[in-house]
């Protein structure tokens, strides 16, 4: 077992560096909102071919850039899942990159702190403040990794979905540094099988527990629940989740786009049969391809050439 994972962390880093140009710390010194801390962050290898980052407390950005032949200018920021206590670094980020870098757009994984108490003065801001940082960069960076400032996108799976709704629905306040008044708003949200409430009903408890704790007040659940939070400035949203998801009710997903179409925000919304939770680029009960059906809706939006 241990070949098989030496195996597996060796073809993780290789296959990682043959596509990603670069990974960069997301905060030039001190992290913000962060406390002295022992704990080390390790990489878990998975026989899934998936690997798993415990521990994170210094956050980091992968740079995944397109040929310059196909380049469009569009950039996503990618948050992987792993309800708020680990992360499916490879799964839900670094494989979903190459995939948009084949369709000519910029792809960006974020290593997003993980909410805690031990390591944070206020857990509850940490990961925003990482996917805010994410942004900022980008959009600072723009020119350089060859992206239009203003088709810059936020994307999340599971909990990162949470994340994603967050920084697309919160940017009005900024919970970093950012003297240039740099633009925090995403241009356009994807979603996949994201957390989005934190309301009783439809809630994955274990993602909010981690980043709010157990017996929030409800002004802090209410503002941490999304679909709450939308407005007419909202970006623009594509949403995929399974009906039969028992990890994140699919409900999260509809109450999210009810939201988006009450405040006359374009949206769209894919809503799988069966499929379950986590199930990445491909949904094994269909042969249906979100990631298809997102290109299409990106080219709809005017981010990618065609339609």
């Amino acid at each position: 077992m241990k070949k098989i994972a030496l195996f597996l962390f060796i073809s993780t880093i290789t296959m990682h560096s043959l596509y990603a140009q670069q990974t960069i710390t997301l905060y030039d010194g001190a992290v913000p909102n962060s406390k002295p801390y022992n704990t080390k962050e390790w990489w878990e290898p998975r026989e899934t071919g998936d690997t798993i980052v415990h521990f994170t407390s210094q956050p980091t950005l992968t740079i995944f850039l397109p040929d310059k032949k196909i380049a469009t200018g569009t950039a996503v920021v990618i948050c992987p899942g792993g309800g708020y206590w680990i992360t499916s670094i490879v799964k839900e980020g670094f494989a979903i990159a190459r995939e948009f870098n084949k369709m000519g757009v910029a792809a960006f994984v974020l290593k997003y702190r993980m909410p805690e108490d031990s390591v944070m003065i206020n857990k509850t801001i940490g990961p925003l403040q990482d996917a805010q940082r994410a942004i900022q960069l980008v959009r600072m960076h723009a020119k350089e990794w060859n992206v239009d400032a203003n088709k810059i996108g936020i994307m999340g799976f599971s909990a990162g979905g949470h994340l994603a709704s967050t920084a697309a629905t919160h940017f009005n306040h900024s919970y970093i540094e950012n003297t240039n008044n740099i633009n925090l708003r995403p241009d356009f949200s994807i979603f996949i099988y994201p957390v989005i409430s934190f309301q009783d009903s439809i809630a994955h408890i274990g993602s909010r527990d981690r980043l709010i704790g157990k017996n929030p007040p409800k002004s802090l659940l209410d503002s941490f629940s999304n679909e709450l939070q939308v407005t007419a400035l909202t970006p623009p949203t594509f949403l995929v989740h399974a009906t039969d998801d028992n990890v994140v009710p699919v409900m999260n997903s509809i109450t999210f786009y009810e939201a988006l179409i009450h405040n006359k925000v374009s949206a769209e919304m894919h809503i799988y049969k069966a499929g379950g939770h986590g199930f990445g680029l491909h949904n094994p009960t269909t042969n249906d391809l979100w990631m298809e059906s997102c290109r299409s809706w990106l080219q709809s939006m005017k981010l990618l050439p065609g339609k």
